[in-house]
Protein backbone atom coordinates (compact mmCIF):
# COMPACT_ATOMS: atom_id res chain seq x y z
CA UNK A 1 0.00 0.00 0.00
CA UNK A 2 1.15 3.70 -0.89
CA UNK A 3 1.88 6.06 2.18
CA UNK A 4 -1.12 8.82 1.86
CA UNK A 5 -0.47 12.12 1.25
CA UNK A 6 -1.09 12.93 4.72
CA UNK A 7 1.80 11.19 6.44
CA UNK A 8 4.20 13.43 8.10
CA UNK A 9 7.87 13.28 8.92
CA UNK A 10 8.51 12.60 12.75
CA UNK A 11 10.25 15.75 14.43
CA UNK A 12 10.06 18.66 16.43
CA UNK A 13 7.81 21.67 15.46
CA UNK A 14 8.58 25.22 16.31
CA UNK A 15 5.30 25.70 17.76
CA UNK A 16 4.62 23.39 20.79
CA UNK A 17 0.98 23.57 23.03
CA UNK A 18 1.91 22.01 26.07
CA UNK A 19 4.44 23.05 29.07
CA UNK A 20 6.90 20.51 30.09
CA UNK A 21 7.04 21.61 33.34
CA UNK A 22 3.54 20.91 34.18
CA UNK A 23 2.18 18.01 31.57
CA UNK A 24 0.95 15.33 32.73
CA UNK A 25 2.07 11.85 30.40
CA UNK A 26 0.75 8.30 31.09
CA UNK A 27 2.19 5.25 29.17
CA UNK A 28 1.02 1.89 29.34
CA UNK A 29 1.88 -1.64 27.24
CA UNK A 30 -0.41 -3.99 26.22
CA UNK A 31 -0.05 -7.43 24.56
CA UNK A 32 2.98 -9.61 24.44
CA UNK A 33 6.56 -8.56 25.49
CA UNK A 34 8.85 -7.93 23.38
CA UNK A 35 12.29 -6.84 23.32
CA UNK A 36 12.69 -2.92 23.45
CA UNK A 37 9.85 -1.89 25.62
CA UNK A 38 11.87 -0.63 28.44
CA UNK A 39 13.80 1.11 26.08
CA UNK A 40 10.73 2.73 24.82
CA UNK A 41 9.40 3.58 27.99
CA UNK A 42 12.78 4.70 29.25
CA UNK A 43 13.48 7.31 26.01
CA UNK A 44 9.49 8.80 26.90
CA UNK A 45 9.91 9.39 30.70
CA UNK A 46 13.55 10.65 30.74
CA UNK A 47 14.44 12.83 27.81
CA UNK A 48 11.69 15.78 27.75
CA UNK A 49 12.32 17.81 31.03
CA UNK A 50 8.44 16.34 31.98
CA UNK A 51 8.41 16.97 36.31
CA UNK A 52 9.53 13.93 38.11
CA UNK A 53 5.75 12.79 39.11
CA UNK A 54 3.78 13.67 36.60
CA UNK A 55 4.97 10.55 34.05
CA UNK A 56 2.34 7.52 35.01
CA UNK A 57 2.96 3.84 34.54
CA UNK A 58 -0.32 2.06 34.06
CA UNK A 59 0.40 -1.41 35.20
CA UNK A 60 -0.40 -4.58 33.29
CA UNK A 61 -2.16 -3.07 30.19
CA UNK A 62 -5.27 -1.58 29.75
CA UNK A 63 -6.99 -2.79 32.97
CA UNK A 64 -3.77 -0.91 35.11
CA UNK A 65 -6.78 2.01 34.44
CA UNK A 66 -8.96 0.70 36.65
CA UNK A 67 -7.90 -2.20 38.73
CA UNK A 68 -8.13 -1.63 42.46
CA UNK A 69 -4.90 -4.19 42.91
CA UNK A 70 -2.41 -2.76 40.26
CA UNK A 71 -2.15 1.17 40.73
CA UNK A 72 -0.03 3.69 38.39
CA UNK A 73 3.28 4.15 39.28
CA UNK A 74 5.43 6.78 38.92
CA UNK A 75 7.98 7.18 36.55
CA UNK A 76 10.80 8.98 38.16
CA UNK A 77 14.37 9.15 36.59
CA UNK A 78 15.45 6.44 39.42
CA UNK A 79 13.12 4.08 38.51
CA UNK A 80 13.48 4.24 34.76
CA UNK A 81 17.48 4.55 34.43
CA UNK A 82 18.55 1.22 34.16
CA UNK A 83 15.73 -0.50 33.01
CA UNK A 84 16.80 -0.59 29.50
CA UNK A 85 19.16 -3.69 30.39
CA UNK A 86 16.31 -5.69 31.64
CA UNK A 87 14.17 -7.58 29.19
CA UNK A 88 10.38 -7.53 29.57
CA UNK A 89 8.45 -4.58 30.39
CA UNK A 90 8.87 -3.22 34.45
CA UNK A 91 4.91 -1.93 33.48
CA UNK A 92 3.59 -5.77 33.07
CA UNK A 93 1.74 -6.25 30.31
CA UNK A 94 -1.49 -8.21 29.45
CA UNK A 95 -1.92 -10.45 26.35
CA UNK A 96 -5.88 -11.26 26.67
CA UNK A 97 -8.73 -9.09 28.01
CA UNK A 98 -10.32 -5.95 26.09
CA UNK A 99 -10.01 -2.52 26.67
CA UNK A 100 -13.00 -0.75 29.03
CA UNK A 101 -12.79 1.99 27.04
CA UNK A 102 -15.44 4.26 29.46
CA UNK A 103 -12.74 3.46 32.14
CA UNK A 104 -10.03 4.45 30.30
CA UNK A 105 -11.05 8.13 29.88
CA UNK A 106 -13.08 8.47 33.02
CA UNK A 107 -9.23 8.19 34.35
CA UNK A 108 -7.78 9.97 31.39
CA UNK A 109 -10.13 13.23 33.07
CA UNK A 110 -9.51 12.42 36.76
CA UNK A 111 -6.11 12.44 36.74
CA UNK A 112 -5.62 15.25 33.98
CA UNK A 113 -3.80 13.63 31.80
CA UNK A 114 -1.97 15.29 28.85
CA UNK A 115 -0.43 12.97 26.88
CA UNK A 116 -1.20 8.86 26.39
CA UNK A 117 1.62 6.88 24.96
CA UNK A 118 0.39 3.07 23.65
CA UNK A 119 2.74 0.65 23.07
CA UNK A 120 1.08 -2.36 21.39
CA UNK A 121 0.47 -4.84 18.60
CA UNK A 122 -2.94 -3.69 15.94
CA UNK A 123 -5.40 -4.69 18.61
CA UNK A 124 -3.83 -2.03 21.08
CA UNK A 125 -3.63 0.27 18.04
CA UNK A 126 -7.39 -0.13 17.30
CA UNK A 127 -8.02 0.33 21.06
CA UNK A 128 -6.05 3.44 21.07
CA UNK A 129 -8.32 5.01 17.95
CA UNK A 130 -11.53 4.06 20.12
CA UNK A 131 -9.98 5.47 23.32
CA UNK A 132 -9.06 9.03 21.37
CA UNK A 133 -12.68 9.30 19.54
CA UNK A 134 -14.57 8.69 22.83
CA UNK A 135 -12.05 11.40 24.84
CA UNK A 136 -13.51 13.56 21.74
CA UNK A 137 -17.02 12.76 22.45
CA UNK A 138 -16.23 13.35 26.29
CA UNK A 139 -14.52 16.56 25.88
CA UNK A 140 -11.86 15.30 27.28
CA UNK A 141 -8.47 16.75 25.81
CA UNK A 142 -5.92 14.37 25.54
CA UNK A 143 -3.07 13.17 22.85
CA UNK A 144 -2.99 9.48 22.02
CA UNK A 145 -0.28 8.42 20.53
CA UNK A 146 0.59 4.96 19.61
CA UNK A 147 4.18 3.41 19.12
CA UNK A 148 3.41 -0.39 17.03
CA UNK A 149 5.19 -2.90 18.59
CA UNK A 150 5.33 -6.88 16.66
CA UNK A 151 7.76 -9.46 17.10
CA UNK A 152 6.37 -10.58 13.85
CA UNK A 153 7.03 -7.08 12.12
CA UNK A 154 3.24 -7.71 10.25
CA UNK A 155 2.14 -3.70 11.21
CA UNK A 156 0.77 -2.44 7.93
CA UNK A 157 2.79 -0.16 5.93
CA UNK A 158 5.81 0.23 8.34
CA UNK A 159 9.33 -1.29 7.46
CA UNK A 160 9.76 -2.95 10.71
CA UNK A 161 8.65 -2.50 14.43
CA UNK A 162 10.94 -2.54 17.53
CA UNK A 163 11.94 -5.31 18.98
CA UNK A 164 12.25 -7.33 15.39
CA UNK A 165 16.15 -7.33 14.81
CA UNK A 166 16.69 -8.57 18.13
CA UNK A 167 14.16 -11.62 17.54
CA UNK A 168 16.28 -12.59 14.31
CA UNK A 169 19.59 -12.36 15.33
CA UNK A 170 18.27 -14.60 18.23
CA UNK A 171 16.61 -16.80 15.79
CA UNK A 172 19.55 -18.14 14.53
CA UNK A 173 20.75 -19.29 17.89
CA UNK A 174 17.87 -21.44 17.35
CA UNK A 175 18.50 -22.83 14.04
CA UNK A 176 22.46 -23.54 14.52
CA UNK A 177 20.87 -25.57 17.28
CA UNK A 178 18.53 -27.75 15.34
CA UNK A 179 21.71 -27.91 12.58
CA UNK A 180 23.77 -29.43 15.47
CA UNK A 181 21.03 -32.20 16.99
CA UNK A 182 20.39 -33.08 13.15
CA UNK A 183 23.16 -33.63 11.41
CA UNK A 184 24.27 -35.24 14.86
CA UNK A 185 21.76 -38.05 14.49
CA UNK A 186 20.70 -40.29 11.69
CA UNK A 187 18.29 -39.09 9.65
CA UNK A 188 18.02 -36.35 11.68
CA UNK A 189 15.37 -33.38 11.18
CA UNK A 190 15.68 -30.30 12.95
CA UNK A 191 12.43 -28.63 13.16
CA UNK A 192 12.39 -24.99 14.72
CA UNK A 193 9.07 -22.99 15.10
CA UNK A 194 9.65 -19.18 14.54
CA UNK A 195 7.14 -16.43 15.71
CA UNK A 196 4.77 -14.98 12.95
CA UNK A 197 1.00 -15.82 12.77
CA UNK A 198 0.13 -13.89 9.90
CA UNK A 199 3.13 -13.22 8.18
CA UNK A 200 7.25 -14.97 7.58
CA UNK A 201 9.61 -12.31 7.92
CA UNK A 202 11.38 -13.92 10.73
CA UNK A 203 11.79 -17.12 9.24
CA UNK A 204 12.73 -15.97 5.84
CA UNK A 205 14.17 -12.43 6.17
CA UNK A 206 17.33 -13.21 7.62
CA UNK A 207 16.54 -15.95 9.81
CA UNK A 208 16.84 -18.43 6.97
CA UNK A 209 18.34 -15.97 4.54
CA UNK A 210 21.02 -15.38 6.97
CA UNK A 211 21.70 -17.88 8.88
CA UNK A 212 22.49 -20.40 5.80
CA UNK A 213 21.59 -23.26 7.59
CA UNK A 214 17.86 -24.06 6.50
CA UNK A 215 16.59 -26.40 3.67
CA UNK A 216 12.95 -25.56 3.72
CA UNK A 217 11.51 -22.85 5.04
CA UNK A 218 7.03 -23.04 5.20
CA UNK A 219 5.38 -19.29 6.31
CA UNK A 220 1.84 -18.54 6.46
CA UNK A 221 1.65 -16.60 3.04
CA UNK A 222 2.66 -19.48 1.08
CA UNK A 223 0.50 -21.84 3.81
CA UNK A 224 -1.16 -25.17 3.75
CA UNK A 225 -4.51 -25.18 5.52
CA UNK A 226 -6.31 -28.66 7.16
CA UNK A 227 -9.48 -26.55 7.16
CA UNK A 228 -12.50 -28.37 5.47
CA UNK A 229 -14.56 -25.01 6.27
CA UNK A 230 -12.45 -21.99 6.65
CA UNK A 231 -13.96 -19.69 9.43
CA UNK A 232 -14.31 -16.09 8.62
CA UNK A 233 -11.80 -14.93 10.12
CA UNK A 234 -8.91 -17.06 9.04
CA UNK A 235 -9.96 -15.96 5.19
CA UNK A 236 -9.91 -12.58 6.09
CA UNK A 237 -6.52 -12.53 8.45
CA UNK A 238 -4.68 -15.66 7.33
CA UNK A 239 -3.61 -14.22 3.67
CA UNK A 240 -6.56 -16.40 2.33
CA UNK A 241 -4.00 -18.73 1.48
CA UNK A 242 -2.50 -16.61 -1.39
CA UNK A 243 0.16 -19.63 -2.85
CA UNK A 244 -0.95 -22.95 -0.49
CA UNK A 245 1.69 -25.47 -0.33
CA UNK A 246 1.22 -29.31 -0.86
CA UNK A 247 2.06 -30.97 1.94
CA UNK A 248 3.38 -34.44 -0.06
CA UNK A 249 5.75 -32.45 -1.88
CA UNK A 250 7.40 -30.83 1.21
CA UNK A 251 7.54 -34.65 3.08
CA UNK A 252 9.27 -35.94 -0.46
CA UNK A 253 11.42 -32.93 -1.07
CA UNK A 254 12.32 -33.93 2.87
CA UNK A 255 12.96 -37.33 1.90
CA UNK A 256 15.40 -36.70 -0.75
CA UNK A 257 17.49 -34.21 1.35
CA UNK A 258 18.03 -36.97 3.78
CA UNK A 259 18.62 -39.79 1.50
CA UNK A 260 21.31 -37.78 -0.19
CA UNK A 261 23.07 -35.74 2.93
CA UNK A 262 21.65 -37.66 6.16
CA UNK A 263 19.58 -34.68 8.23
CA UNK A 264 16.97 -31.67 7.19
CA UNK A 265 16.34 -28.27 9.38
CA UNK A 266 13.28 -27.35 8.44
CA UNK A 267 12.19 -23.68 9.75
CA UNK A 268 8.15 -23.22 10.33
CA UNK A 269 6.50 -20.03 11.01
CA UNK A 270 3.48 -20.76 13.42
CA UNK A 271 0.81 -19.23 10.99
CA UNK A 272 1.62 -22.06 8.69
CA UNK A 273 -0.77 -25.26 8.59
CA UNK A 274 -2.81 -23.03 11.24
CA UNK A 275 -6.21 -24.75 12.36
CA UNK A 276 -9.09 -22.68 12.33
CA UNK A 277 -12.12 -24.33 14.24
CA UNK A 278 -15.64 -23.06 14.92
CA UNK A 279 -15.75 -21.81 18.22
CA UNK A 280 -18.30 -24.05 19.30
CA UNK A 281 -19.33 -27.53 17.87
CA UNK A 282 -22.85 -26.19 16.97
CA UNK A 283 -22.40 -22.38 16.85
CA UNK A 284 -21.95 -20.18 14.26
CA UNK A 285 -18.80 -19.20 12.08
CA UNK A 286 -16.67 -16.84 14.44
CA UNK A 287 -16.16 -12.97 13.19
CA UNK A 288 -13.76 -12.03 15.47
CA UNK A 289 -10.05 -13.49 15.75
CA UNK A 290 -10.11 -13.81 19.16
CA UNK A 291 -12.32 -17.02 19.05
CA UNK A 292 -10.48 -18.60 16.32
CA UNK A 293 -8.51 -21.39 18.10
CA UNK A 294 -5.10 -22.48 17.31
CA UNK A 295 -3.16 -25.37 17.50
CA UNK A 296 1.00 -25.90 18.05
CA UNK A 297 1.61 -25.94 14.15
CA UNK A 298 5.48 -26.84 15.15
CA UNK A 299 3.65 -30.65 16.85
CA UNK A 300 1.79 -31.11 13.92
CA UNK A 301 4.73 -30.78 11.54
CA UNK A 302 6.05 -33.26 13.46
CA UNK A 303 3.79 -35.60 13.53
CA UNK A 304 3.10 -35.14 9.47
CA UNK A 305 7.10 -35.84 9.44
CA UNK A 306 6.88 -38.99 12.12
CA UNK A 307 3.76 -40.47 10.04
CA UNK A 308 5.39 -39.82 6.54
CA UNK A 309 9.03 -40.24 6.89
CA UNK A 310 10.39 -43.64 7.36
CA UNK A 311 13.22 -44.24 10.22
CA UNK A 312 13.55 -40.51 11.02
CA UNK A 313 15.21 -38.81 14.69
CA UNK A 314 12.73 -35.43 14.81
CA UNK A 315 13.53 -33.07 17.40
CA UNK A 316 11.54 -29.62 17.55
CA UNK A 317 12.67 -26.69 19.25
CA UNK A 318 10.05 -23.74 20.16
CA UNK A 319 12.19 -20.84 21.21
CA UNK A 320 9.59 -18.70 20.86
CA UNK A 321 9.10 -17.33 24.81
CA UNK A 322 13.40 -17.00 24.79
CA UNK A 323 13.68 -15.16 21.94
CA UNK A 324 10.96 -12.11 23.05
CA UNK A 325 11.97 -12.03 26.77
CA UNK A 326 15.86 -10.98 25.91
CA UNK A 327 16.80 -7.12 26.18
CA UNK A 328 17.65 -5.53 22.58
CA UNK A 329 20.40 -5.26 20.97
CA UNK A 330 21.88 -1.92 20.25
CA UNK A 331 20.45 -1.22 16.77
CA UNK A 332 16.58 -1.92 18.39
CA UNK A 333 17.57 0.44 21.26
CA UNK A 334 18.55 3.40 18.83
CA UNK A 335 15.60 2.51 17.01
CA UNK A 336 12.93 2.98 20.42
CA UNK A 337 14.68 5.98 20.55
CA UNK A 338 13.92 7.80 17.39
CA UNK A 339 10.32 6.27 17.56
CA UNK A 340 9.89 7.49 21.35
CA UNK A 341 11.33 10.79 20.78
CA UNK A 342 8.90 10.75 17.38
CA UNK A 343 6.44 10.04 20.02
CA UNK A 344 6.59 12.99 22.09
CA UNK A 345 7.51 15.79 19.50
CA UNK A 346 3.97 14.75 18.39
CA UNK A 347 2.38 14.90 21.60
CA UNK A 348 3.72 18.85 22.11
CA UNK A 349 2.88 19.20 18.44
CA UNK A 350 -0.48 18.63 19.34
CA UNK A 351 -0.79 15.41 17.00
CA UNK A 352 -3.19 12.98 18.24
CA UNK A 353 -4.84 9.85 17.29
CA UNK A 354 -1.74 8.75 15.34
CA UNK A 355 0.99 5.81 15.93
CA UNK A 356 4.86 6.26 14.98
CA UNK A 357 6.82 4.03 12.29
CA UNK A 358 9.46 4.15 9.76
CA UNK A 359 8.41 4.38 6.40
CA UNK A 360 10.39 3.69 3.23
CA UNK A 361 13.21 4.82 5.91
CA UNK A 362 12.36 7.79 7.27
CA UNK A 363 9.90 8.19 10.71
CA UNK A 364 6.49 9.47 10.46
CA UNK A 365 3.08 9.76 11.56
CA UNK A 366 0.57 7.83 10.53
CA UNK A 367 -3.33 7.76 11.59
CA UNK A 368 -4.17 4.70 13.42
CA UNK A 369 -6.97 3.40 11.47
CA UNK A 370 -4.60 2.74 8.59
CA UNK A 371 -2.32 0.55 10.90
CA UNK A 372 -5.41 -2.08 11.59
CA UNK A 373 -6.66 -3.22 8.27
CA UNK A 374 -4.95 -5.80 8.25
CA UNK A 375 -1.38 -7.62 9.02
CA UNK A 376 1.80 -6.72 6.67
CA UNK A 377 2.53 -9.91 4.81
CA UNK A 378 5.27 -10.92 2.25
CA UNK A 379 4.52 -11.68 -1.27
CA UNK A 380 4.55 -15.29 -1.72
CA UNK A 381 5.83 -14.71 -5.49
CA UNK A 382 8.11 -11.93 -4.56
CA UNK A 383 11.89 -10.81 -4.57
CA UNK A 384 12.37 -11.46 -0.86
CA UNK A 385 10.62 -14.75 -1.29
CA UNK A 386 12.31 -15.87 -4.46
CA UNK A 387 15.86 -14.87 -2.97
CA UNK A 388 15.48 -17.30 -0.02
CA UNK A 389 14.25 -20.21 -2.54
CA UNK A 390 17.63 -19.65 -4.44
CA UNK A 391 19.79 -19.21 -1.69
CA UNK A 392 18.76 -22.25 -0.43
CA UNK A 393 17.79 -24.36 -2.85
CA UNK A 394 13.85 -24.68 -1.79
CA UNK A 395 11.47 -25.83 -4.48
CA UNK A 396 7.90 -24.53 -5.46
CA UNK A 397 5.49 -26.75 -3.05
CA UNK A 398 2.19 -25.82 -4.49
CA UNK A 399 0.22 -27.62 -7.17
CA UNK A 400 -0.10 -31.52 -7.25
CA UNK A 401 2.88 -33.91 -5.40
CA UNK A 402 5.73 -35.02 -7.93
CA UNK A 403 5.22 -38.38 -7.42
CA UNK A 404 2.76 -40.27 -5.07
CA UNK A 405 3.16 -39.58 -1.59
CA UNK A 406 5.99 -40.73 0.55
CA UNK A 407 3.59 -42.66 3.37
CA UNK A 408 1.70 -44.19 0.04
CA UNK A 409 5.72 -45.46 -0.82
CA UNK A 410 6.28 -46.89 2.35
Amino acid sequence: MEVPRFALRAGPRRTIYYQPASTRMAIVCSGGICPGENDVVRALALDYGVREGNILGIRLGWRGFYSKTHKPIMLTRQAVEDIHLEGGTVLGTCEAGECNVMEVVKRLDLWAIDMLFVIGNRHDIDSAGVVQRMCDQCSVQCAVIALPKSIDNDVLMLDKCFGYETCVEEAQKALLAAKVEASSAYRGIGLVKLMGRHSGFIAVKQAALASGLVDVVLIPEAGYCRMTAPCLCCAALCCALQVPFNMDKVLNYMGRILDTRGHVVVCLAEGAGQVGTRGRAAGPRPQDPATCHETDSGSWMKGEIKKALKDVDAKYIDPSYLIRSIPATSDDRVYCKMLAHGAVHAAFAGYTNVAVGQVNTHVVYLPLHLLVQAPRQMDPQGELWNRMCAANGQPPFEGVADGPPRRALE
